[in-house]
């Protein structure tokens, strides 16, 4: 496919809102709406939701806040791949007191206009900029993926219309691997990719093969999971899941050379996924009002060179990854 301009979401940072579709702890919609309005008054301009957080939880949370603000103010992504079945019971997930729904599994052009149609009621508002195709990947797929990944190739076709018809201004996918992006490089047109997890100080699985293909297509990355779902802000999780051990010692590892340098490692954890040139947005997720100030304010406290340079001296980062 040739390379062209494509829509960039702004940063350096963006909100991303699994947490706010109660991501392992449920909260309140006060709680939800005060995260979301403290991030506002502090800089962010990047929102990022999708149907399977919380069952539309977070999708009708973003709509909520985001309907009081000037349409042209903000960028908003969200994701199509999953539709969402009313039950009476919802299953059992890392989401808790979901909305009373049950998401299911289609990329198929229809599946993906439905989709979206679905997320511009839920949400409430006129423009919906960038649409992920969410998940198709082995993590959810297995050996599935990609049979699956031939069918999203066809929600693509649609969602290309929908950017040429002015309905979205960009597409791509929501992934936490990179095989599915380099495949979809290949196979059709997309604007920008959500990579979870695998560009952080932790995983540097996006470095060498992804990052340069979409700098040579003029494809953007937003990265997600900075923090690797919580490990490198002082959590115990990594990849959603418990830590293992080999992660928790790499981040005693960081951390010792951060307490060194007289560094915050959130700070150095951002700001190191958004020095990649290819990185157009770095979106950490969070409950918290507090934690969403902390976070703008993180991403623009200075790191000394000096920390950086002991990461490449010490193996930790190779000489090529990109630091502020």
């Amino acid at each position: 496919m040739a390379s062209g301009q494509h829509f960039r979401p702004p940063g350096p940072l963006g909100f991303g809102g699994a947490p706010l579709g109660n991501m392992f702890q449920a909260i309140s919609d006060d709680q939800a709406h005060a995260t979301l309005e403290a991030a506002w008054d502090a800089g962010y301009r990047y929102f990022d939701t999708a149907p399977h957080y919380g069952s539309g939880l977070s999708e009708h949370r973003f709509g909520e806040m985001l309907r009081t603000k000037p349409r042209d103010d903000f960028v908003l992504s969200t994701k199509a791949g999953r539709l969402l079945e009313p039950v009476r019971t919802p299953p059992e997930s890392i989401f808790k007191n979901p909305l009373p729904f049950e998401g299911c599994y289609d990329y198929s052009a229809d599946g993906v206009l439905r989709s979206v149609e679905d997320s511009y009621q839920r949400l409430g508002l006129s423009q919906i900029d960038i649409v992920y195709i969410h998940d198709i990947a082995a993590d959810h797929h297995g050996d599935a993926w990609t049979d699956q990944f031939a069918i999203a190739m066809e929600g693509a076709k649609a969602l290309t219309r929908l950017r040429e018809e002015g309905v979205i201004k960009a597409w791509g996918l929501g992934v936490n691997l990179v095989e599915p992006c380099l495949r979809a490089l290949e196979q059709a047109d997309p604007d920008v990719f959500l990579l979870a997890g695998r560009y952080s100080l932790l995983d540097l699985g996006g470095l060498d093969d992804l990052f340069p293909a979409c700098l040579d297509r003029g494809v953007s990355v937003v990265v997600g999971g900075p923090f690797n779902s919580g490990l490198l802000a002082g959590g115990t999780t990594f990849d959603y899941a418990e830590a293992p051990d080999e992660k928790v010692e790499a981040r005693q590892r960081l951390q010792a050379i951060a307490v060194e340098h007289g560094v915050d490692l959130r700070a150095a954890a951002l700001q190191f996924c958004a020095a990649h040139p290819a990185v157009s947005a770095v979106i950490p997720g969070t409950k918290s009002a507090e934690r969403a100030r902390d976070n703008m304010e993180l991403v623009r406290t200075p790191v000394p060179e000096a920390f950086w340079e002991t990461l490449r001296a010490q193996g930790v980062l190779p000489e090529h990854a990109p630091t502020p």
